[in-house]
């Protein structure tokens, strides 16, 4: 089991998330208000802390959402999931379904940063039923 470490959003794309604290989960869309919310398989970006922290300890400066991620997870290493892996999260039910992404050449993100972790690490969820999350509440692999 693990936990939501941080909730982030942002309304347009290619641009850093903003810490939110809590927000609803949208059934095939996913985040409220989120740019990247939709009726596609990418809905939810998921990214582990350690991951965060890791880059941090070698010279990065980012906060939480620097990455365009949406859930930082702590106790779960997401990027090692299996396409179609379900995750409970309070009321609200995820479906892994994609692991890595290619990046832009052009995004703020790796203008500013230098270098993206999501092309390796980010994992991507769509939301199979419909919940408020907060941080700070458990996140748990379901079968």
């Amino acid at each position: 089991m693990g936990k939501i470490v941080a909730i982030c959003k942002s309304e347009k794309k290619g641009t850093a998330k903003k810490r939110i604290g809590e927000i609803n989960l949208i059934e095939n869309f996913g985040l409220e208000g989120d740019a990247h919310g939709g009726n596609w398989h990418r809905q939810v970006s998921l990214l582990d802390v350690q991951k965060i922290n890791d880059f941090n300890k070698e010279g990065g400066n980012v906060v939480f959402g620097d990455f365009g991620e949406n859930l930082v997870i702590e106790g779960i290493e997401v990027d090692k999931l299996p396409i179609g892996q379900k995750l409970q999260v309070g009321d609200a039910i995820l479906e892994v379904t994609q692991i890595g992404k290619k990046c832009h050449n052009e995004c703020e993100i790796f203008h500013r940063v230098g270098r993206c972790i999501m092309p390796v690490y980010g994992t991507f969820a769509r939301v199979l039923k419909s919940g408020h999350i907060e941080e700070g509440i458990d996140i748990e692999l379901i079968k």
